[in-house]
């Protein structure tokens, strides 16, 4: 997988002229909590002319720079600052699965190897320090000289168990900088030098010795005190803590990860006739290629041959096959349920809905929210303040007490409880775990900032043609005047209309063709501008449309009425009759999606406000607005394409925080416009880059389900924030009070941003 989102030339193709600013990501390593990454991200924007993100999640660098600057310019700049920088490599080609049916699981994947690492390393210094801390804890298992069995035990989980801690430490150091790690390894290695101080100079060494465990500092004499017990619990608890951390890390990201591995990996393209079995990723747009039931649909395309249902549930979240057919546009990834494919290729690579459904993923989880700079912030200058807080509790406990061993403790309680890892994860992880589960329900997330616009609009437009209706004509009506065979009407009707290329003519065909069956051949077929079309079918003189208003006694009592009825209901009506005589009335409409009433329901529960915009005259939109629910006084009708940004605008000024959905090319500058744009995935390109949401899947029901998602995610960033500050503050106080035992201090500043990441996570299981 590549995250590169440089604009730079690449082979083959030209490269951008000098005067642009150009993009790229970097994976940074070293990180190892939220001060690691402003310390990388201010050494970035420090550069002229740079402008860095640092996402201590993702572990990943943003970075805009100018023509003047190279990459390596870029990563020598992180190096000099004590981590690695490498841009990702570019994705490897799958091998070509011979024989293998689609959607067939192969072996999992390794463990990641740090991962592994980490448990080994916090399974040996778990297993070495439990010992250490019950013989510490409970004086009835101590024997005599039990001290020199603890530091035997201790010194490894000390010296090798924390030597990530060490090192990373003594990097900073030498780069002039100080992090969670200079906390962790200072306050380890003091407890563990008193403890060697202690046994070798002072009287702790002694046959008989004894010590027991107490929550709050102790007034004991200096030279008779370890601290073993403190030493490898904490780096035991922190160890644990990183590694659950990490853990969580990555299952936060599972859904982006799962998302990118959905395609296919090869397909069967027809070259002259034969079909030859090609990885995906050499696929070209114009081939063709055979999909069997069963198999994922290699990439985006048209169906040229065949028919078939297309299960697109891990796409856009919709468990409802959807049924194509020749001209139909299928999306790659998605399963062919059915019957056997041809599909031509229209879109290829980072072109497809899955790629840019990614991209979008990803980017909006490498970004950041405005409440996260500020967390930022702190955490560049809270390890500093933690190490004067340090320093200031020992020497005011020396001054007031003239204690050093209480002095010591509450000393190294501070160091070892400050943890502004929980601050860099509040945002970033509830970003990661919410927009990866908007993507499996079909919702793009496409930035931080969007969440704050879900929680502050209370009206949202809602464009009518393809966002609350189907967007396509649709047979709703059939009146036949008496002595006329409703079925019959609807055979000659559409028989005629299937000559004509005309939406709404179209519309009868269809509705004709389904329900009275094969439709009979049309000889003098006339197109009458403005008033309908003519010819014979069967003998019989047809006539569909307008073509009978002028008759001598105008139109039978009943088809007229049937005529102005269709037509108040917001129907296209149209009369219908052979030989002289009107015999009938069928009216079309662009049908309102089923689900679109429940949708409009659910978004009033969400305290918004909903308004109909089309261009549609008022009749239709008021007919439209009553099946769904919408007041006739939120009924924006008649407006130009060019003139929905005006509406948009007019709520504005009216004070109101406005959201809107929309599907077509028309809609795009209206989705800009809005505080906050939902665009349809079944639209344009063009709507879909002005929305700040994509709904995947074409149901405005997803539009209540996006702003519940975005509303909740902003809600668990904000809990996760409440949490990291509230931990700081009150502990740090309690610890520099000698209220808290080092070993204590130490488990709950790894459980903190355990805490922290296990919140987040709960979004997983939104619905």
């Amino acid at each position: 997988m590549t995250s590169t989102t440089s604009t730079r030339g690449t082979s083959g193709t030209e490269a951008p002229p000098e005067t642009e600013t150009r993009r790229v990501e970097l994976l940074i390593g070293g990180m190892t909590c939220a001060s690691c990454a402003a310390r990388v991200e201010k050494k970035l924007n420090r550069m002229d002319g740079v402008t860095a993100t640092v996402n201590f999640a993702t572990e990943k660098a943003r970075v805009t720079y100018p023509p003047g600057v190279q990459v390596s310019d870029l990563i020598d700049t992180v190096v000099r600052t004590g981590y690695t920088a490498e841009e990702p490599p570019p994705p490897e080609p799958e091998p070509a699965a011979q024989d293998t049916p689609a959607g067939a699981s192969g072996s999992s994947p390794a463990e990641d190897p740090e991962l592994a690492a980490a448990r080994r390393r916090l399974t040996v210094s778990a297993l070495l320090a439990v010992p250490v801390v019950l013989l510490s804890m409970v004086p009835v298992l101590q024997f005599d000289n039990w001290q020199w069995l603890a530091l035997t035990l201790a010194a490894p989980v000390v010296v090798w168990g924390g030597l990530p801690f060490h090192r990373a430490a003594f990097t900073n150091a030498r780069h002039g900088a100080a992090t969670m790690d200079t906390l962790v390894s200072v306050g380890t290695l003091a407890a563990f030098g008193w403890s060697l101080w202690a046994l070798f100079l002072g009287d702790a060494g002694m046959p008989g010795m004894h010590d027991e465990f107490r929550l709050t500092v102790s007034r004991m004499d200096a030279a008779s005190t370890i601290y073993l017990e403190v030493a490898s619990g904490v780096v035991a608890f922190i160890l644990l803590g990183r590694y659950l951390e990490a853990r969580s890390k990555r299952r936060a990201g599972a859904a982006l990860r799962a998302l990118l591995e959905l395609g296919a990996k090869d397909v069967a393209v027809l070259r002259e006739g034969r079909e030859v079995r090609i990885p995906v990723a050499a696929l070209a747009v114009g081939d063709r290629f055979v999909v069997r039931p069963g198999e994922k649909i290699a990439t985006d395309g048209t169906v040229v041959e065949g028919a078939s249902a297309v299960d697109a549930s891990m796409l856009t979240g919709e468990s409802v096959p959807v049924d194509v057919g020749v001209g139909d546009a299928v999306t790659g990834a998605t399963v062919n349920a059915g019957g056997r494919l041809v599909v031509e290729a229209t879109r290829v690579g980072a072109d497809t809905q899955l790629a840019r459904m990614a991209k979008l993923v990803e980017d909006a989880q490498n970004g950041k929210a405005q409440v996260q700079r500020l967390a930022d912030r702190i955490s560049a200058v809270f390890v500093p303040v933690v190490l004067l807080i340090a320093l200031g509790t020992l020497l005011t406990w020396l001054f007031v007490s003239g204690d050093v061993t209480a002095s010591f403790t509450a000393a190294v309680a501070v160091l070892i409880i400050a943890c502004p890892c929980a601050l860099g994860l509040a945002t970033p992880t509830a970003l990661m775990v919410g927009t990866g589960r908007g993507a499996q329900l079909g919702i793009l997330i496409k930035g931080p900032e969007v969440l704050e616009s879900t929680r502050r609009v209370d009206t949202i437009v809602l464009d009518k043609t393809g966002t609350v209706t189907t967007g396509r004509m649709t047979l709703q009506e059939v009146h036949a005047s008496e002595g006329t065979d409703e079925k019959e009407l609807l055979r000659l009707a559409g028989a005629l209309e299937h000559a004509s290329e005309h939406p709404v003519a179209r519309a009868i065909a269809a509705g004709a063709e389904e329900a009275a069956g094969p439709l009979p051949a049309v000889e003098h077929f006339e197109n009458v501008p403005g008033r309908g079309v003519r010819g014979r079918v069967e003998g019989h003189e047809v006539a569909v449309g307008r073509l009978f208003d002028d008759l001598p006694d105008g139109l039978p009592e009943d088809v007229a009425r049937a005529r102005h009825a269709a037509e108040a209901a917001g129907r296209t009506a149209v009369v219908v009759g052979w030989d002289g005589a009107a015999r009938g009335v069928v009216a079309v409409a662009d049908a309102v999606k089923d689900t679109s009433a429940e949708a409009v329901r659910q978004l009033r529960a969400l305290g918004l406000r909903p308004v109909l915009l089309t261009g549609d005259n008022r009749a239709v939109a008021e007919s439209v607005a009553r099946t769904v629910g919408i007041d006739a006084d939120d009924v924006i009708a008649e407006v130009l394409p060019e003139d929905k940004v005006g509406a948009v605008r007019r709520l504005q000024a009216e004070g109101r925080t406005v959201a809107m959905v929309g599907d077509g090319v028309n809609d795009a500058a209206a989705l800009a416009t809005a505080d906050l744009g939902l665009a349809m995935g079944t639209g344009t390109d063009a709507a879909i880059e002005a929305g700040d949401l994509t709904l995947v899947r074409g149901d405005l029901l997803v539009a209540a389900d996006a702003i519940r998602l975005s509303r909740r995610t902003l809600s668990t960033i904000k809990g996760n924030l409440v949490w990291a500050f509230g931990y700081n503050v009150a502990a740090l106080p309690l610890a520099a009070a000698g209220l808290l035992n080092p070993m204590i201090a130490g488990a709950a500043m790894a459980f903190s941003s355990v805490f922290v990441v296990s919140n987040s996570l709960r979004l997983r299981r939104f619905r």
